[in-house]
């Protein structure tokens, strides 16, 4: 089945960068979320980052308004059923997406697929809260979705390969590089090696092996990555990182991803990262 029309649950950060994407490349869109204010904020983003991209000259003013457009809000789950594919973009908690996931199945027509935007998620337990298990998928997306090239397309264990070669085809229009995560593993593959680095920067610095400014200094110009590890960290937010930090730690039921104890005393803390101000930097500072 060709996909012409994606609906998009939670319009946070996340789901409205995922339903511009989607709409930007010619889908019919329906932004759904728990309130009409949160959809309209969903909304507001898009229109900002839109009109930044006509001042660049990126996009012309009727590309702008043809995008916004295709895109209707909505409150109501039943808006989804007549959709091809549903994205759930929702908080990372396993039991709500597993109810949104069961939601959807009783909503959307029986061919359509499902997808989840979760980093980490199994998705097979997610296809099992389902009667349609073959036609859920994972489609992780990078923040800022509009900007970030990468989608992870994750197979379940149920799901076909036809479910694959659709999600694929639907994050290629959108003009992503998507990559198949084949086994169903948690934090597939850019969690699994990021977390991995999260862990060792914090360990360097509770071994006194350097300070935090120089490992993020050593990250960035011995790595080359944009942002070095602590900084990604307060972006982040600490808390996302200690929760997938302690999911791995139970799934894998290895030490490797114990949190650090640092880690642990900044989040009782209640430094979260750079949303609240400080961090592992203290940016009211700066």
């Amino acid at each position: 089945m060709e996909v012409s029309k994606v609906g998009v649950m939670g319009a946070g950060a996340m789901g409205s960068g995922i339903a511009q994407l989607a709409a930007q490349a010619g889908f019919e869109v329906i932004l759904n979320d728990l309130e009409m204010s949160l959809v309209d904020k969903g909304i507001g983003r898009m229109e900002d980052f839109l009109s930044k991209s006509v001042l660049k000259g990126k996009i012309t003013e009727e590309q702008k308004k043809q995008t916004l457009g295709r895109i209707r809000k909505s409150t109501d789950i039943s808006d989804f059923k007549d959709v091809d594919l549903a994205i759930e973009v929702i908080v990372e908690d396993l039991e709500l997406k597993k109810k949104a996931f069961a939601q959807l199945d009783s909503t959307c027509k029986p061919e359509a697929y499902l997808a989840s935007n979760t980093s980490s998620m199994p998705i097979t337990v997610l296809g099992n809260a389902t009667k349609r298990p073959e036609r859920v998928v994972g489609m992780h997306f990078f923040n800022p979705a509009p900007i970030m090239k990468l989608v992870e397309v994750i197979r379940g264990y149920y799901t076909s390969d036809e479910t694959v070669k659709v999600a694929t085809r639907v994050a290629e229009k959108m003009g992503k590089t998507p990559v198949e995560v084949k086994k169903d593993s948690p934090g597939f593959i850019v969690n699994r090696l990021m977390m991995a680095q999260y862990i060792e920067a914090i360990r360097l610095l509770e071994e006194g092996v350097a300070t935090i400014e120089d490992i993020d200094k050593a990250v960035k110009l011995g790595l080359n990555h944009p942002m070095g590890a602590f900084e990604l960290q307060d972006f982040g937010g600490l808390d996302i990182g200690y929760f997938v930090a302690e999911y791995f730690y139970e799934e894998f039921k290895d030490m490797r991803w114990n949190p650090p104890q640092a880690l642990k005393a900044l989040i009782r803390s209640g430094r979260l990262g750079k949303k609240t101000g400080a961090g592992w930097y203290d940016y009211d500072k700066q």
